[in-house]
This record gives C-alpha cells, structure tokens and sequence, in this order.
C-alpha cells in the first residue's frame, strides 16, 4: 500500500509528540522534517539507517519527489511538521500533491505551540465570564490575510487571542489591539515554548512592546492577549455542588 504519515511533532519538548507519532518515527526509512522549527531530538529515536532529509532548504516539488520514490521503493516515509500540521502547516498543498499521485496519507495531530504557550504561563484561554473564544491568528506579512480577518476585526470581539508568526511586528500588534483591548490588557509572549531555552515575557499592551525588545525576541513566539491571562473569572459549572448534569446530582 502506498503510504505515507504526515506527523505534528509538538512544539518542541522531544517528549510531546504522541505516543503514536513517535513510533512512526520510529519505524520510518525516510524522514521529511521541518529542520528550521522542528527540535532534532523529535527524530532522535529514528532507525540508523533511516534516509533523513530537512525540508527547510526545500521546494515542495522536491518533498513531493523524495515521497513519490520512497513509497515506490516500499520505504516508509514519514513527513514530520512542527506544533499540529494543521495550523500554519502549508500540508493542504502536499496534500493535494499525494491525492493526485494516489498516495494515501495519514495525519496525526500534534500539540500546538499555542496550547503549550498557555501551559508554560500556567492560563487557562476559557475562563467563564472572561471568554469563552479562542482567536489563532497571525498579522499580515509576506503572507496575505483576509481582509475579513484584519487583526483589528478580530480584536473587536475581545476574546482570547493566540497570535502566530508576528512577535517581529510586535509595534503593529499593539498598535492594532489597544482600540479593542485597552493598554491596560494583560498580554504574554512565550518564545520556544516547551524549548530547554523557552523565554516568557508578561506585560501589558502598553509596555509588551520594551519588554519583547529588551529580550531580543524576534521569531518562533507565541503573543496571547486576552483578559484570561488576569485573575478575575467566575467559578465553572461543572464542579459547581449545585449544578446538576448527566453524570451527577446538584445539591436541593
């Protein structure tokens, strides 16, 4: 069968790519990894004589080529993506690419940088009373956003917010959210979250600015926004001894 698994390997700690995506790592004969973003420890655990190939200082035809000669070989071939493949991950390309060539794919999910930023900051993102929404974007760059999308359309709903692939246009960032936010919004950049040398900055909107800068953060950053970050929020429902539901009986 030609086969291929498309892997998120986490945001960065060798130790939180799942279970089932490590051993296909394992058993691979070709790795394809995001060289530039991926922690190499992720493919630490390969056979030896796995072919392994970075594919940062690659095209996509020359992804597509490597995959189309493993399979043809009967290789195991394993694509391996940073954070989960589906955010930011340009895998709908490839994706496309395998259908035409009728090679079947597989995509494990992984663990987001964002959900791992929120860890690292020990936040929860739905608190009740505060948000219950949560917001993954990015500020236009060299990729195109949709008008619809423009981060101050997005802020108007003051929900929590996890920006992608912006913290060097940090000044815009602020720039666009304190009309929706107000300067006093607590905000948090979290580079290389999970990393052994992950850095946390908390601030406000109006200082996250001078903080980012002093710490020289420039890339592979996490900015989250959002009055989740403070400390007033109501008690959930859930556990709430006078909240009835399915599995258990509220208090008369």
């Amino acid at each position: 069968m030609k086969k291929i698994y498309i892997i998120g390997a986490g945001p960065g700690d060798p130790e939180l790519i799942t279970v089932k995506g490590r051993k296909k790592v394992e058993e691979a004969d070709i790795i394809i990894y995001a060289g530039s973003l991926v922690n190499k420890g992720i493919i630490g655990c390969r056979k030896k004589d796995s072919e392994v190939y970075n594919s940062a200082s690659m095209t996509l035809d020359e992804v597509i080529d490597v995959i189309e000669k493993g399979v043809e070989e009967g290789k195991k071939v394993v694509r391996v993506h940073t954070g989960d493949p589906s955010i930011y991950g340009a895998i709908r390309e490839q994706m496309d690419r395998l259908d035409k060539l009728n090679i079947e794919y597989e995509v494990i999910p992984g663990v987001s940088s964002f959900v791992a930023s929120a860890a690292a900051i020990k936040k929860e993102f739905t608190l009740p009373d505060v948000s219950q929404t949560v917001i993954c974007t990015r500020l236009e760059g060299r990729t195109k956003v949709p008008e619809s999308e423009n981060l101050e359309s997005l802020a108007s709903h003051k929900a929590s917010m996890a920006i992608f692939l912006s913290v060097h246009m940090i000044d815009d960032v602020v720039k666009k959210l304190i009309p929706h936010y107000g300067e006093d919004c607590p905000v948090a950049v979290v580079q290389r979250a999970t990393w052994e040398d992950e850095k946390i900055v908390i601030g406000t909107l109006k200082n996250i600015s001078k903080k980012v800068k002093e710490e020289n953060i420039t890339k592979t950053a996490q900015i989250l926004v959002g009055n989740f970050l403070g400390n007033k929020y109501s008690l959930s429902k859930l556990y709430d001894k006078n909240f009835s539901h399915e599995y258990r009986s509220g208090k008369k």
